[in-house]
């Protein structure tokens, strides 16, 4: 069993700045590539970064250069620093790693950019 939750959403101006968390736990939680999606309203679930186990790291290109996505040394927990935050990254933001085959999804945390 794996469990994935989500901290750190809320409400920001464009151009402000918020730290997403996830903490992972169960067996496999480690040892895989964890990733952040997200899903605006009426939208497609879209891929926003990814940190391997060694740490190479993985972002969409609408988020390269203003999201910076983290791992900490034990592998048990992965931010997402959002920075320049823009109206259109409004969206439920997903944790999520693949184990055993199956995906595993955390419940999502809000995030609202006002202009």
């Amino acid at each position: 069993q794996v469990q994935l939750v989500e901290s750190g959403g809320g409400l920001v101006q464009a151009g402000g700045t918020l730290r997403l968390s996830c903490a992972a736990s169960g067996s496999g939680s480690s040892t895989n590539v964890m990733s952040w999606f997200r899903q605006a309203p009426g939208k497609q679930r879209e891929f926003v970064a990814s940190c391997s186990t060694s740490g190479i790291r993985s972002y969409a290109d609408s988020v390269k250069g203003r999201f910076v996505i983290s791992r900490d040394n034990a592998k048990s927990m992965v931010d997402l620093q959002m920075n320049s935050l823009k109206p259109g990254d409004t969206a439920v933001y997903y944790c999520s790693l693949v184990v055993g085959g199956e995906r595993y999804w955390g419940q999502g945390t809000q995030v609202t950019v006002s202009l």
